[in-house]
């Protein structure tokens, strides 16, 4: 039996159609309204979900007539936001795994879900499982592909919408996919938010044209290739508290507001102060403070990680690699403006070090290890930028 669902996979793959053509699949609609399974957890998965339920209301289902959603459990008092979103609409909701029946659907659709479908799932949809992935595949593969275009200065990205091949994330063959020019100074938060919408409205327009769509569809390019894991060469971790520790003496001004604007969302970057941990809050940087960048430029012999206190804009101005940063806000114990850190820690340090060299009023670079066990013939590692 396993043999025949293995030749209908291949088979359906190699004619070019797109749909799986297992025993026990829903019957093969050729054009709409379709049935869709929906899998997703988050805000950028609860855009698409919200166009697929728009696109079930418009019209009286012309394109969407039965939608459901899996989602995954969380610790959550109300879960995440995919099926806070599913029951205000009061949409069925299956936990992963258990998703109940899904040979009535036509298409699955998964967006920021996280976890691989297996061949078996995938072939109970005839025309497969399609991925609205943030991001210009074959670039950035992997769970995280807002993040790492952030952190990485990448001046251009996009979204992808994809069909789902089982063992392996975003390898599939490309549906349609658009670019997307970055806006300088852009944070991973506010990239998610128009990336979302776009890939939403690309979601409805391959539902539209689903058989045509995926009769063009074509394979992913070898070249380019990148993956929002780590630089290592098996799977490691999403976004780990090690990402955010910053290493005054190897990272550069803009590396640093890079990472801030990718990670500051979701885990303020770390360092330390006479060995407590600290969190900055609030990045900017010195080139926007009038008068300052000439005044420091005097100042390169300054050990990485020296802080000084600018007073006419109230920011803290920290030496890093061929650069300053300045930091607003921060926090020790609890939040603190610049203005009270330089008052609180750094002026009484002053006081009781008079004869101590200044440049040992700093912040120094906080490394966190990490004590998970690898499996046998993987290795985990931590990305640094």
């Amino acid at each position: 039996m396993r043999g025949r669902i293995l030749q209908a996979w291949r088979g359906g793959w190699s004619r070019g159609r797109g749909q799986a053509t297992a025993a026990g699949a829903a019957q093969r609609r050729e054009k709409p309204p379709w049935r869709v399974l929906f899998f997703g957890t988050d805000a950028f998965a609860t855009e698409a979900l919200r166009a697929l339920q728009a696109a079930r209301e418009l019209g009286r289902g012309l394109l969407v007539d039965r939608l459901e959603v899996v989602t995954l459990q969380s610790q959550l008092p109300k879960g995440l936001p995919v099926q806070r979103y599913a029951e205000k609409l009061q949409l069925p909701v299956h936990l992963w795994p258990n998703i109940g029946p899904c040979e009535h659907f036509d298409v699955g659709v998964v967006a920021s879900f996280g976890r691989l479908l297996s061949e078996d799932l995938i072939l109970k949809f005839p025309y497969g499982v399609l991925n609205v992935h943030p991001s210009y595949l074959p670039r950035w593969r992997g769970p995280a592909p807002i993040i790492h275009t952030v952190l990485h200065g990448d001046t251009v990205t996009g979204v992808t919408i994809m069909q789902i091949r089982p063992k392996r994330f975003d390898v599939g063959p490309i549906v349609k996919q658009e670019t997307f020019v970055v806006p300088a100074c852009c944070s991973a938060k506010e990239l998610e938010s128009v990336l979302s919408k776009l890939g939403a409205n690309m979601l409805i327009s391959v539902l539209h044209n689903l058989p045509e769509c995926l009769r063009n569809k074509r394979e992913q390019p070898k070249e380019g290739a990148t993956f929002a894991f780590t630089k290592c060469y098996f799977k490691a971790p999403k976004v780990t508290a090690a990402m955010s520790c910053i290493q005054w003496e190897e990272q550069t001004p803009d590396q640093i507001l890079r990472m801030h604007r990718a990670l500051g969302s979701m885990m303020p970057l770390q360092t330390l102060w006479m060995g407590t941990t600290v969190k900055l809050l609030d990045f900017v940087g010195v080139d926007a403070i009038p008068g300052l960048a000439d005044r420091l430029a005097t100042e390169s012999v300054a050990i990485a990680g020296s802080v000084s206190y600018h007073k006419p804009s109230q920011t803290l101005v920290i030496r890093c690699k061929e650069g300053w940063v300045g930091v607003k806000a921060l926090l020790l114990k609890k939040k603190l403006t610049a203005k009270d850190f330089y008052n609180g820690y750094m002026h009484p340090w002053f006081q009781q070090s008079s004869t101590r060299p200044s440049g040992e009023c700093r912040f120094q670079s906080l490394k966190l290890t990490t004590a998970k066990k690898s499996p046998k013939g993987t290795t985990l590692c931590i990305h640094n930028v």
